[in-house]
């Protein structure tokens, strides 16, 4: 199953392209419905060849990710993650398919040398990365790890100074310019690493991984500069992770990854409202068997001011039935509250059509477990 997600979204302009880091994200852009996503892959293959044996790591994916979004992609060890996100900046070659950047296809650039063309380098200096062991240079001090990219772009010595100062300034680390990385805490060598991501004025941000080796305090303040410099900049940040806290802390849009392909995607409110989702399932796990043959047992998923709403309680007053709650979890995704109750009500589904429309008619989601199918009686 597969949910398309929205194509596109509109960046406004800015004043100046450094913001200071406030804390508290400043929306930066607005939904379009029409337009090319920023990063697209098509068919995307990756086989690696060693003493004989081939190892597929992607196979065929198909991924739209819109300008201005946070799109998060899950899934274990193994699936593909970090060959497809290594594929899309072409760190790795694919072996078949296109990846495209900004309307620029990087795999027509990429040659049949081993080594990057001009082309392809100038294209890889507007995609930023964020590497899971930050990668910075031991020998170097703070601002000097950041100004290497800046070196690279043979920027003069006062241009990538004050360049890197702007960037330390905006990931909270400006009174750390001279220190090195050996005197830093986890999540200050990460905020360097995202500085120097940030050092080519990319308007793609790349994570692998980015808090995986973090404290969930750190974590958490992580994910919030990455949610900020979306907003306040208009970056676009494509992650990969196998947290789930993640998905739910700061992407619009998710996939979930198994065996090199894409076996679902959308927009996590999409998501969220498709029967039978997995990834809404793990967002939102709830438990819970059926009591008897004669009973049925319903998933509600609630969004928005609906999760505030004494739904259950006005459905049992109203037919004057017992229900059993075997499960609920509630969290903020995207800055909307959303929940989940399994719930139990005496009868089979047969004679509980009525409360089910009823629980309808509330714009809840509705799954029925234990058919056959499962049973959608979803908002129309």
């Amino acid at each position: 199953m597969s949910v398309p997600a929205s194509p596109y979204v509109t960046v406004l302009p800015r004043a100046h392209p450094f913001l200071s880091y406030q804390g508290t994200p400043t929306p930066a852009y607005e939904l379009d419905s029409d337009g090319i996503p920023v990063i697209t892959t098509s068919g995307l293959t990756k086989v690696y060849r060693s003493r004989g044996r081939e190892v597929t790591a992607l196979d065929g994916v198909d991924l739209h990710v819109r300008e201005g979004e946070v799109y998060g992609v899950i899934g274990q060890s193994g699936a593909g993650k970090s060959s497809l996100i290594r594929c899309v900046n072409l760190l790795e070659r694919p072996t078949a398919g296109t990846v495209t950047v900004a309307g620029q296809d990087l795999t027509a650039l990429a040659g049949r040398g081993p080594r990057a063309g001009k082309e392809l380098r100038e294209a890889r200096s507007r995609i930023g990365m964020v590497f899971q062991h930050f990668n910075l240079l031991s020998s170097r001090t703070v601002q000097d790890n950041v100004e290497l990219p800046l070196e690279i772009l043979g920027k003069s010595g006062k241009e990538r100074s004050r360049k890197a100062l702007e960037l330390l300034d905006l990931v909270g680390l400006a009174d750390k310019a001279k220190a090195y990385p050996a005197q830093l805490s986890g999540g200050q060598k990460q905020r360097v690493g995202i500085a120097r991501a940030l050092a080519g004025d990319p308007k793609v941000l790349l994570s692998d991984e980015a808090t995986s080796a973090l404290d969930p305090e750190t974590t958490r303040s992580i994910l919030q500069l990455l949610r900020d410099l979306n907003r306040q900049l208009g970056l676009t940040v494509l992650l990969i992770t196998h947290e789930m806290d993640v998905v739910k802390s700061i992407c619009d849009s998710a996939a979930l990854m198994e065996n090199g392909r894409i076996v679902e995607s959308g927009t996590v409110s999409e998501l969220l409202a498709t029967p039978g989702s997995e990834l809404a399932t793990a967002l939102f796990p709830v438990g819970g068997e059926a009591t008897g043959a004669d009973r049925t047992v319903v998933d509600v998923t609630f969004h928005g001011e609906a999760a505030t709403q004494p739904v259950i309680s006005q459905l049992s007053r109203t037919y004057n039935i017992d229900i059993s709650i075997l499960g609920a979890a509630i969290d903020t995704v995207g800055g909307l509250q959303v929940g989940r109750m399994r719930i139990e009500l005496p009868g089979r589904y047969e004679d509980n059509v009525v409360p089910v429309g009823f629980l309808r008619e509330q714009g809840l989601q509705i799954d029925v477990v234990g058919e056959d199918l499962l049973v959608k009686e979803g908002a129309k």
